[in-house]
């Protein structure tokens, strides 16, 4: 279990699309954002010509944390946790074999929850459980792996599906994130065109600040998720691990 960091800003973007924004919607993305007493910046390495308002879609391509954190009271308390269970996070399933689909747990705390939009704060993955945000993302509805042969679990609770509209919109954000963003070394991989969404999160051990390096991908049937338990960044990471993963799947 770790934080997905910028990876759940998939999530957060269905949230905020429910919210009333859309991908060209424009968000302000500042150095800092003050958040009920704490700060929030972006990462040190964050494109300067990509700051001031600027559309959703491109704050998920180039991750900026303070235009997601800024709408945070867009977001009633179950809104995140709803998004994430409509794309198969944050559900406990039967899969026929012990998986963990990842955890948003609602809550009032203001500073946490404005972190959960960043993948911090109270959210937990697995790579499994982002693969399955993916997956929902390119089949168009809620997805959960087989993992067994004869077990077909099914998507469980009450949250509201996720339409072929919502995941279209996603699709071509994730897209941009290749064509225009931090996952641009996947442009060229041959096959149906890829979006991704790379992501690092911060930990604490034994005294320092380390970060886990994530970046997910779908494309086509595939959905991909890869985890570096240390990493200094997802693209540069965990990157060259997914993309060497889809190459040699399309090269088969």
């Amino acid at each position: 279990k770790a934080a997905p960091g910028s990876t759940f800003k998939i999530v957060s973007s269905l949230a905020l699309l429910r919210a009333g924004l859309t991908p060209e919607s424009r968000v302000p993305c500042t150095p800092s954002v003050l958040v009920d007493g704490k700060v929030f910046a972006n990462y040190n390495a964050y494109p300067p010509a990509h700051l001031g308002r600027i559309p959703l879609w491109s704050a998920l391509a180039h991750s900026c944390n303070t235009a997601f954190i800024s709408q945070h009271e867009r977001l009633d308390k179950a809104d995140l946790a709803d998004a994430a269970a409509s794309l198969g996070f944050g559900v406990d399933y039967d899969v026929g074999y012990p998986a963990y689909f990842g955890q948003v747990t609602p809550t009032d705390n203001t500073t946490e929850a404005a972190a959960d939009l960043i993948g911090q704060g109270t959210v937990l993955s697995a790579p499994l459980s982002m693969a399955a945000v993916v997956a929902s993302i390119q089949a168009g509805h809620t997805v959960v792996p087989t993992l067994v042969k004869g077990v077909d679990p099914v998507p469980a609770g009450d949250a509201p599906p996720l339409t072929e509209e919502e995941a279209a919109q996603l699709r071509t954000m994730m897209r941009r994130v290749v064509t225009n963003g931090t996952g641009r070394q996947l442009a060229d991989v041959p096959g149906p065109r890829v979006g991704a969404k790379t992501g690092t999160a911060e930990f604490d051990q034994n005294g320092k600040r380390l970060t886990h390096a994530w970046m997910v991908a779908g494309q086509g049937d595939l959905a991909v998720a890869v985890y570096v338990d240390v990493g200094n960044s997802g693209s540069g990471i965990a990157g060259p691990i997914l993309e060497a993963f889809l190459r040699a799947a399309r090269a088969r």
